[in-house]
């Protein structure tokens, strides 16, 4: 903590053992957990909530108003749970009077010069590639992976253990557990290395599978799907996620695949 080369706010909250290496400036109103490290070069603007044992890479900017033309001024704040890395130059904005913050969950790694606008909830043991944005007000779940160059567009909701392909355009809702890919996104298939990865039963990824070859590739509309899911799969908390998250898509669920050759 005893560095002369960065400035510390005198109202800024930093646990003891933290570390903060030169030409970093921490801003008022910022709480710092144990353990966090805080590399050169660092920007956390007032409202920034970080937990212990974090890391934080030369560049990045934590805390910065909202690029949102509504934003009027009001106290809000960032959240970063605890054993989150973010990499060089990524940019975190806190929230607007909407949801009052911007949340990053625990364990999760943000690559260099990934961005997360204002009022994003973004849950734990995520993992964003370099690039990957996240426009305003997104919502994305757990164990969620977003390969390089993702843009998300505000308002989609991402659900728990899906991936992203690099260098997608995500304009829709991404279910749980799947794959997503191609122009349009595009439902690809399920994410049966993370379900593994994350010890989820041979059983239980069979049954996700089957879900979604109701409802991407037996041509009925969402509704249909829902109603035959429901009626002749047995309830599971897995099925029930799907679908809920189904129920509750605001901008309509991503697509089946359709080839244009």
């Amino acid at each position: 903590m005893n560095q002369p080369l960065a400035y510390i706010h005198p109202g800024a909250k930093i646990a003891k053992n933290v570390v903060v290496e030169p030409f970093t400036t921490i801003h008022n109103n910022v709480i710092i957990g144990e353990g966090t490290w805080i590399g050169s070069n660092v920007t956390i603007m007032e409202g920034a909530r970080i937990g212990k044992n974090c890391n934080i890479f030369p560049g990045a900017i934590i805390s910065a108003t909202p690029q949102d033309l509504k934003y009027a001024g009001e106290e809000t704040i960032v959240e970063i749970g605890d054993n989150t890395t973010i990499r060089e130059c990524a940019t975190i904005n806190r929230g607007t009077s909407d949801r009052q913050k911007t949340k990053i969950g625990k364990n999760c790694l943000i690559m260099a010069y990934c961005h997360i606008a204002h009022d994003c909830f973004v849950g734990d043991n995520c993992i964003f590639s370099n690039n990957s944005t996240l426009a305003g007000h997104v919502t994305v779940g757990d164990n969620v992976v977003l390969a390089g160059l993702v843009a998300v567009h505000q308002f989609v909701s991402i659900g728990n253990h899906a991936f992203v392909t690099g260098g997608s355009l995500v304009r829709k809702d991404v279910p749980p557990f799947v794959k997503a890919a191609r122009e349009p996104l595009s439902y690809v298939g399920i994410n049966s290395v993370g379900l593994r990865r994350r010890g989820i039963s041979s059983e239980k990824i069979r049954e996700v599978q089957n879900i979604y070859r109701i409802l991407y590739q037996k041509n009925y509309n969402n509704s249909q799907a829902v109603e035959i899911i429901e009626a002749e799969m047995e309830a599971t908390p897995e099925r029930d996620e799907i679908l809920q998250f189904i129920r509750d898509s605001q901008r309509g669920i991503m697509k089946g695949y359709v080839s244009t050759n």
